[in-house]
This record gives structure tokens, C-alpha cells and sequence, in this order.
């Protein structure tokens, strides 16, 4: 089986890029209420991703008056923990399931290195369930 086939699309999810300040990216993952997202530079490359966590150890350790403060602040001043590991979109199902085990989405790269989309956990798990069941009747 082809990773592409559990892709979700670039153009169906959201990211940040790299241009951003720490203010927008706040609103973005308040607003859609993720705990990570992917990081892409100007041109669509894959740099990483940005969690909560990194987001709220920021601001742990750069107290603030207000929030506007983050306006003039790029994204890319935040120190990531640990990005999520990408794989290329020629992968094996055994690469695309390891990853996965660790990781809530794994970020699929083309053979450039830009990012084309993501495989979610939540993807792999309900095809092998319907494969299981398929299996079972």
C-alpha cells in the first residue's frame, strides 16, 4: 500500500510558516485547537513543527505586559522541543506505521523536501480496522 493513499493534502490542512509571529501562530492553533502544527518555510518547505508546549515555555520564559508584545516576534525565535518526524512520500507502509506510533500526524515530504501533507494516526487506525473486520466476516 502507497502512503499517497492516506495522505490528507497540503491545501486541506493548516500550518504556519515560518514569516509569522509568535502572536499569529497563537491565533492559529487557538483557533483550530491543535497541540502541534506543521512549521513550513516561505517557499513550502518542512522545517519542523510548533507545539504548545514550545509556545507556552516562550512565554514562561519571556514575560509580557501584553499579548501584543508577540506581534513583533517571529515564530522562529521559539525553540522547538521535538519536531515530528517526516517521511518521504516513496515510504513503506512499515516506515509510515513507525512513525505514526509516536506521532499524531507524520508529515509526508516530496523528494525535495517540501511538504505535501499529512498521514494522521487516526487515518492508519481506521483502515486497519476495516481491513480487520473485512477479514473477520
Amino acid at each position: 500500500m502507497n502512503v499517497l493513499f492516506f495522505l490528507t493534502p497540503k491545501s486541506q490542512i493548516k500550518y504556519v510558516d515560518s514569516s509569522m509571529s509568535i502572536r499569529q501562530v497563537l491565533e492559529v492553533v487557538e483557533h483550530y485547537r491543535f497541540t502541534t502544527i506543521p512549521l513550513l518555510s516561505n517557499d513550502g518547505k518542512f522545517i519542523g513543527t510548533i507545539t504548545e508546549g514550545d509556545l507556552l515555555f516562550y512565554i514562561k520564559d519571556h514575560p509580557f505586559k501584553n499579548i501584543a508584545e508577540f506581534n513583533n516576534i517571529n515564530i522562529m525565535q521559539v525553540k522547538r522541543y521535538r519536531d515530528y518526524l517526516p517521511i518521504n512520500s516513496n515510504h513503506d507502509m512499515v516506515d509510515l506505521i513507525t512513525t505514526a506510533v509516536n506521532e499524531n500526524f507524520v508529515p509526508v515530504l516530496d523528494d525535495l523536501g517540501y511538504f505535501i501533507g499529512i498521514v494522521t494516526r487516526k487515518s492508519i487506525i481506521n483502515y486497519l480496522f476495516l481491513e480487520t473486520k473485512k477479514q473477520a466476516m
